[in-house]
């Protein structure tokens, strides 16, 4: 499982104006079947997505998110080999 990590580098108002295409972006990485959950940090200071499948395009695909190509925000990106999960959640072991 990769978990990605981003930081605003800019207001949050920065980062509402580029919200729209970061969330078709954000919907693209579900149709595509990398994404499993996503969501603001609390507080307010950048997101989180956790994701699967091959961490190089996975990376690729983060350099492509609106809020990087507009310098809204940083992505760090950590791989985690899950040994444990709770039933139902089996799939963020694949």
């Amino acid at each position: 499982m990769l978990i990605l990590s981003l930081t605003y580098k800019t207001s949050s108002e920065e980062a509402d104006r580029h919200m729209a295409p970061h969330l078709a972006w954000v919907k693209e990485g579900y149709d595509r079947g990398w994404f499993l959950a996503s969501g603001r940090k609390v507080p307010r200071t950048g997101g989180l997505i956790l994701a699967k499948g091959d961490r190089a395009e996975i990376e690729a695909y983060a350099a492509e998110d609106p809020f990087t190509v507009h310098g809204v925000a940083d992505y760090e990106v950590t791989e985690v080999a899950l040994s444990t999960v709770i039933e139902g959640l089996e799939a963020l072991k694949d």
